[in-house]
């Protein structure tokens, strides 16, 4: 059976996939990143663990992966296939397409940034299934964006398109590591709710879940803090829908989690700021932590589907 790899390499663990032609996960498996053993040690194992899924990919269906896709967070030259910078990761200029192409006995390699590759699978099978301009808005430690474009994820001109996370939406507000005060990230993401919320109720270990929970018992301090996110989002997107007119929005990470606690009052905080822009179906993300893996397999296909049409029927 033909197949590709997918590989979705975060900050502690990576998650890998042997894909099929029509999206199916065939095989799946996980593994912890390692950073603590340094940069060298975490390309190692991800051409170990690329190794094994081409060894288990023969075994099970008769013949090796044709291509591979690979997710990784940071700044990422695409076109070079180069892992330019990632602070979690501690790399820099690592030549990843090029050192995975060898490891796999010469197969295309595809590589991508995290976000944008999990925007590519949500938007082309995923939430945005069907849309032919979408945001994808992940509410994680931070903030990022990815911009779909008629089925593809739009890196910009040096691979920082999407980063919605540092709108400024209260200017002269909190300082971001960034540089810029007022960042949207510093107001709406899991983080930031996590430590608003710990310092209104008094408890350092209490996070945004605790803090989803609270405003569903109707605690007026949790609906306070809850209230200031969902109105930052609301600006921040009101930005990115005058700039990119999607017509979807769809909002991942662990903040979606908490379903339509989040989502009625960020429609509607959304709705009333709209002036002359359309309204966006404002969605959440259907993938969960899959979408990275997903989207690294779409990158593989898509690679083989612009060298040789004839060899994918997606």
């Amino acid at each position: 059976m033909k197949h590709v790899i997918a590989l979705d390499v975060g900050g502690t663990g990576m998650k890998a996939a042997l894909v099929g032609a029509g999206g199916e996960l065939l095989h799946r498996a996980r593994r912890a990143t390692g950073r603590e053993r340094g940069p060298d040690a975490v390309v190692a194992d991800i051409l170990d663990f690329a190794a094994e899924l081409r060894a288990h990919g023969a075994d099970r269906f008769g013949m090796p992966a044709s291509a591979a896709g690979v997710a990784v967070p940071g700044i990422i030259d695409d076109a070079r296939g180069v892992a330019v910078y990632s602070a979690n990761l501690g790399w820099r200029d690592v030549p990843l397409r090029a050192l995975l192409g060898e490891r796999l006995g010469g197969v295309p390699v595809a590589l991508g940034h995290d976000v944008r590759t999990g925007g590519l699978a949500e938007g082309r099978i995923g939430a945005g299934r069907g849309a032919d301009r979408f945001l994808f808005v992940p509410l994680g430690t931070g903030i990022a964006g990815a911009i779909g474009i008629d089925g593809r994820v739009e890196a910009g001109a040096h691979g920082f398109a999407g980063e919605i996370g540092h709108i400024v939406v209260r200017p002269e507000g909190a300082a971001c590591p960034c540089g810029q005060r007022g960042c949207l990230e510093r107001y709406a993401s899991a983080a930031a709710v996590s430590e608003a919320w710990a310092a209104a109720c008094g408890d350092p270990g209490a996070d945004a879940a605790d803090c989803a929970k609270a405003v569903g018992a109707g605690d007026p301090r949790a609906r306070a803090v809850w209230q200031e996110a969902v109105d930052a989002l609301a600006d921040g997107l009101l930005t990115a829908l005058t700039l990119l007119d999607p017509r979807t929005v769809i909002v991942g990470g662990g903040l979606a989690e908490a379903g339509e606690t989040l989502f009625t009052p960020l429609r509607e905080a959304v709705r009333r700021r709209i002036t002359f822009q359309k309204l966006p179906s404002l969605v959440p993300a259907a993938l969960g932590d899959t979408a990275g893996c997903l989207g690294a397999g779409l990158l593989a296909w898509d690679l083989l589907a612009s060298t040789d049409p004839s060899e994918v029927t997606t």
